[in-house]
């Protein structure tokens, strides 16, 4: 089992990197290379913009290529829970900028000629206990009201034709999601960008932005050099380096692991899931899967709350892999040959947040649902940036820092004790 990504591991690498130092001046700067900057680059780009992105390891090296690999509509939330707190009107505009998200994916593939194999195969959110079932079936109606006509409900009875497991009670299909592979995405985002004039520093982690006067304008220190930039966006997820303390204590650091299985069958893959929908689970330290372009499952979840290292991948995947048995008995047996861990960026309330705060832009918080909407939010704040700011679909959320939250996350086994409790609770 290698202790490596699959997506960077199965994807061509990068080869557009610019050389030599980091310096000039630049229309505008973007921190990190992941899906968000390679998108807001490349529309930025697009727009006539001398366009400079500092990426601190690689492209992708962050959570764009180290995800589970679901492009998926709807929210992390209940949809209720939204409508109750924002409104009904404003519920079904944020739930519809996850459509557009996914959209989004889909054009910039096609446009771009990206060889990533995306396809609309849909996402199956699975209930993992009876009463799960039926919070799914009321998420249905409300969904119907207005936001959603498409998802529908599969009971118990049905799920046979979704998925080879009697693990679940039912389920709720979204029919707009999709699948990708994540590691040719990313590379051929960042083609794209270059071909259309970004460049793209690697190995250029920023040590220090320093804002001129109280205009835009930035200098950016970077480890390859300083350049000046008019305008700077932040899509650098949950960084824990660099001179972004403000944000690091409005994120929440949460480790999420994956494992990939040897190559299957065409025929034992139609008994697992003959459908080939993403999956995801209804418990809070539950399990997402999906089959590979290549016919191997991948098969992912928190497993254990800690951040990725060696040590704790390899510990995380032995969770995984009893997981994956327990809800597929036939794969006992069943040959790993890819694990790792990635971060996800969660907010308090598992919503984005996107702006300007300080002459800085940024975009960042997606919490688990991060390659369409970072992607999309990587358009979105191309056009904020040019002046449209009503573009933004977060515009106006409150983002208060978290308390006792300094930087290291030295709670994360408290939350998930709190979240296993949760999952026998309820």
């Amino acid at each position: 089992m290698k202790l490596a990504s699959y997506w960077h591991d199965t994807a061509a690498p990068f080869a557009g990197a610019a050389p030599g130092p980091v310096a000039g001046r630049v229309d505008v700067a973007v921190v990190g290379g992941g899906f968000t900057g390679l998108s807001a680059a490349l529309a930025l780009a697009r727009r006539g913009a001398s366009v400079a992105v500092v990426e601190a390891a690689h492209v992708g090296a962050g959570a764009s290529g180290r995800n589970g690999g679901q492009c998926n509509n709807g929210f992390a939330q209940d949809f209720a829970a939204v409508e109750a707190r924002f409104g009904f009107e404003r519920a079904v505009a944020l739930y519809r900028a996850f459509d557009a998200a996914v959209d989004t994916v889909e054009r910039l593939v096609g446009e771009e000629g990206i060889d990533c194999a995306f396809a609309r195969t849909g996402k199956l959110k699975l209930a993992a206990k009876p009463a799960h079932a039926e919070k799914l079936a009321r998420a249905r109606d409300a969904l119907h009201r207005g936001a959603d006509p498409d998802v529908a409900f599969v009971p118990r009875e049905a799920l046979a034709g979704e998925i080879g497991t009697e693990r679940y009670h039912g389920g709720l299909v979204f029919p707009k999601s999709a699948s990708l592979h994540m590691g040719r995405f990313v590379v051929g985002l960042a083609e794209a960008a270059t071909r259309a004039g970004a460049r793209i520093h690697e190995g250029a982690a920023v040590r220090r932005l320093t804002r001129i006067g109280r205009t835009d304008a930035h200098t950016v220190e970077t480890a390859r050099g300083t350049l000046r930039a008019d305008q700077v966006l932040l899509a650098t997820g949950p960084s824990r380096a660099g001179p972004f303390f403000r944000y690091r204590r409005r994120i929440v650091p949460i480790g999420s692991f994956i494992v990939v299985t040897e190559p299957l069958s065409r025929a034992r893959l139609d008994a697992l899931l003959p459908t080939r929908r993403m999956c995801t689970t209804t418990q809070n330290i539950g399990h997402y899967f999906r089959v590979t372009p290549d016919d191997r499952l991948l098969f992912g979840g928190r497993a254990r709350f800690a951040l990725s290292s060696a040590t704790s991948d390899a510990k995380s995947g032995r969770v995984l892999e009893a997981g994956m048995v327990e809800t597929f008995p036939a794969l006992a047996g069943t040959r790993l040959d890819w694990c790792w861990g990635g971060i996800v960026d969660m907010t308090q309330d598992r919503l984005p947040r996107a702006g300007q705060h300080e002459g800085l832009y940024y975009s960042m918080g997606y919490s688990g649902h991060g390659t369409q909407m970072s992607t999309h939010m990587g358009q979105v704040m191309a056009a904020v940036m040019a002046g449209d700011r009503d573009a933004n679909p977060w515009s106006g959320l409150d983002w208060p820092a978290i308390k006792g939250h300094f930087g290291p996350p030295w709670f994360l086994p408290l939350v998930g004790a709190y979240y296993k409790f949760q999952d026998w609770r309820h």
